[in-house]
């Protein structure tokens, strides 16, 4: 059986979000065994400097065991997002009438310089979270 054929046979029932430059596949598939589990793909296009794009893509898996605490963490986060913030989308990238400004090649190295940080991504205070 080819490598098509198998993912073919292994999809059980889909579906698609598209919102903007991702897109969210929802797949339900079998196991070996003949049971299902989830698989949920984030496909975000990006455009290279000659015109030609690429898509990088980000999976997770969610088996059933899992399905109700993930269910509920869920929830709970997107209800908090939407009671603190609202439903209405606040950053300016998200309008419509969006124009990233380029910065100059001065202004450029001057924020890479302030951003620098000389210390590890692993030096992580718990505490300040």
């Amino acid at each position: 059986m080819s490598e098509k054929e198998l993912l073919e046979k292994e999809e059980i029932f889909s579906k698609v979000l598209r919102a903007g430059r991702r897109t969210y596949f929802f797949d339900v598939r079998a196991t070996k065994a003949g049971d299902y589990y989830l698989t949920v793909t984030e496909s975000k296009k990006f455009t290279n400097d000659d015109g030609t794009f690429h898509y990088k893509k980000h999976k997770i898996y969610l088996y059933k065991e899992d399905f109700t605490a993930f269910s509920e963490i869920l929830g709970e986060m997107t209800s908090y997002i939407v009671d603190e913030k609202g439903e209405e989308v606040i950053s300016e990238r998200h309008q419509k009438d969006f124009k990233r400004e380029y910065p100059t090649d001065e202004t450029e190295s001057q924020s890479a310089d302030e951003t620098t940080d000389t210390g590890s991504f692993t030096d992580v205070n718990f505490e300040d979270i």
